[in-house]
C-alpha cells in the first residue's frame, strides 16, 4: 500500500478509506453463516491454525482499541473521551490480545465491538491531515512487525536515540499496521475455512504482512 504521494494538507481519510466501511464488510462477510464448530476449528498442525476463526475475529475487534486508545490515547485525547470508560472496560480482558470471551463470544457481539473500534479509527482520521499523521509520533518497543518489516512503512519508524529497545512510530505507521493486521488475519480466516472445505467470501487485497515473500502462507 503506497501512501507517500499524498500532500500534507490532504485529509487523512484519503489515505485510509478502508476504515469507513470496507474493513467491516470484509470481516462480517467472512464469518456470516458459520456454525459454532466452523468458528471454533483449531489445530496444532500449523502455527496459523492455533487460533480459531472466532479468536481471529476477537483479535481484530480489539486491535483498534488496543492501539488507538490504549497506546495513542494520551496523545490523541489529552482531555479524555466520552467513550473512554467503555474502551477501558473492553480492554480489561483476561485473554491475550482478544476481547473477554466470557462476555463477547457470539459473532454478532464481537462484530459490534469491531464497529466501535473502526468508528474510533474513522473519527481520528476525520480530524487529522496527511501531514499530522506523519508528524505525530509514539514511543514503542522495538519488537513489533513494523520494526521487522520497515520497508512497509515508508520511513514511519525511526530509532530512539541512545535506546535500541525502542523506536518512534508515526500515526500513519500505526494505521498501516492496523490495515495490514486486518488483511493478514482475514487471510488466516480464509485458510481456516479452506482447511474445513469452505470457501473464502471476499478477495483480500494484496497488501500487508501476509504477502511478504518470507511469510508463512502454508495451507492445510
Amino acid at each position: 500500500m503506497t501512501t507517500n504521494l499524498a500532500p500534507d494538507d490532504a485529509p487523512a481519510t484519503s489515505l485510509f478509506p478502508q476504515f469507513e466501511n470496507r474493513i467491516y464488510q470484509w470481516v462480517s462477510a467472512e464469518v456470516q453463516g458459520l456454525t459454532d464448530a466452523q468458528l471454533d476449528f483449531e489445530s496444532d498442525r500449523w502455527e496459523w491454525s492455533k487460533w480459531s476463526i472466532r479468536r481471529n475475529l476477537s483479535h481484530m475487534a480489539s486491535g483498534d482499541l488496543r492501539w488507538l486508545w490504549n497506546r495513542w490515547g494520551k496523545i490523541l485525547f489529552p482531555q479524555g473521551s466520552p467513550k473512554g470508560e467503555e474502551y477501558d472496560r473492553l480492554l480489561d480482558s483476561p485473554f491475550d490480545r482478544r476481547l473477554d470471551e466470557n462476555l463477547y463470544w457470539q459473532p454478532a457481539a464481537i462484530l459490534e465491538k469491531l464497529v466501535l473500534g473502526l468508528d474510533l479509527c474513522w473519527s481520528i482520521l476525520s480530524s487529522e491531515t496527511v501531514g499530522s499523521l506523519r508528524s505525530k509520533e509514539l514511543e514503542s518497543p522495538a519488537t513489533g512487525l513494523f520494526t521487522q518489516y520497515p520497508q512497509l512503512f515508508s520511513g514511519g519508524v525511526r530509532p530512539v536515540p541512545g535506546d535500541t529497545s525502542k523506536v518512534y512510530i508515526t500515526l500513519e505507521t500505526t494505521f498501516l499496521h492496523r490495515y495490514y493486521e486486518f488483511t493478514t488475519h482475514l487471510f488466516n480466516v480464509q485458510r481456516l475455512k479452506r482447511a474445513q472445505g469452505l470457501s473464502g467470501a471476499v478477495e483480500i487485497p494484496q497488501d500487508g504482512y501476509w504477502v511478504l515473500p518470507e511469510w508463512d502462507r502454508s495451507e492445510a
